[in-house]
Order: structure tokens, then sequence, then C-alpha cells
């Protein structure tokens, strides 16, 4: 099966609206872009439907949505929703929105979800962990030049393209 090249945005250009987008997000809201912290306002947030006093008595989980606080009343959360309705726009705008599943020729279809849910879940763990996701680290940091997000960033490119050799054959 041959794919056929889409044609995508100027890297130039995408680059600089990236740029443009991440300087009204710390001039509007004071923060950078990252979506570690929104996701997990979210969890929180429902968990606190559910078990408030659960919520209450957890100094970390207390911290964003215990007593009288509400865990959505942060910068991030609109933000993050309006990434997703943008997204899903773009997507349907440039006629690109479906459900599929990327994977390789050498990989089923429940083996490449699994791998995707535990390295989602790996992620979401570390992200919490370095308190930001990859996309705060990189762009947000970066852009502070912040001595962290550079090394971490030239760690995660150092790292992709080293496990990359051993991977490759999943992909072709």
């Amino acid at each position: 099966m041959e794919l056929k090249e889409e044609k995508y945005i100027n890297p130039y250009l995408g680059g600089t609206l990236l740029g443009i987008v991440l300087f009204l997000a710390f001039y509007i809201t004071g923060n950078g872009l990252g979506a570690s912290g929104a996701i997990n306002r979210l969890q929180v947030f429902f968990l606190d439907l559910v078990a408030s006093n659960h919520v209450d008595h957890v100094g970390y989980l207390a911290h964003f949505a215990g007593g009288d606080l509400n865990a959505l009343d942060n910068s991030g959360v609109p933000m993050l929703l309006g990434t997703f309705v943008g997204g899903m726009l773009s997507g349907l705008f440039h006629k690109r929105l479906k459900v599929e599943i990327r994977k390789g020729p050498g990989i089923s279809n429940q083996k490449r979800l699994a791998f995707a849910f535990v390295g989602g879940t790996i992620m979401g763990y570390g992200a919490r962990l370095a308190r930001g996701c990859t996309s705060g680290q990189a762009l947000s940091g970066g852009a502070v030049l912040s001595v962290g997000s550079w090394t971490f960033m030239l760690a995660v490119f150092a790292g992709g393209y080293a496990l990359a050799y051993f991977f490759r054959k999943a992909w072709n």
C-alpha cells in the first residue's frame, strides 16, 4: 500500500503561528502552553464529584479542589478545551478528521493500542512527577530559556533517535 503525500502547512509559517500563540498565552494568562496540569485538574474535578471527602483530606488533591476550591478554575482548562476543539475543527476543515489506528504492518491493532495506553500512562505519570509535560517543557520552558527545559528536550531527541533503530521494524 502506497501512502499519498498530504500537503500540510509550511513549517516556517506553522512555527511562527505557534510562537504567536505561545506569546499570547504568556501575555493573556501569565502561563505558557502545556496540557498535563489541565488534564490533572479535570481528573481531580471528577474525583471531587464522587469522593469529595477524599479530595479534602489528601494534600496533593486538596491543593486543586479541597473545600470550596474549584479544580476547573485555572487558565489551563479552557486552553486545553480550545486546543481539543481547535484541532477537531482543523481536521474537519481540512478533511483529515477520521478514526484510525496508525501502525506498521508487523503489529496488531490490539498490541498497538496496548502499547499506546501503557506509553501514555507512563508519560502522564512522568509529566506529573516532573511538574509539566513535554509541550510545557519544550515550548514554554524553552521560550524563557530554561536550562532544564533545553536539557530535557535534547535528551528527548537523543533518546528518540537512539531507540528508533530498535523499533524501526515495527513501522516498515
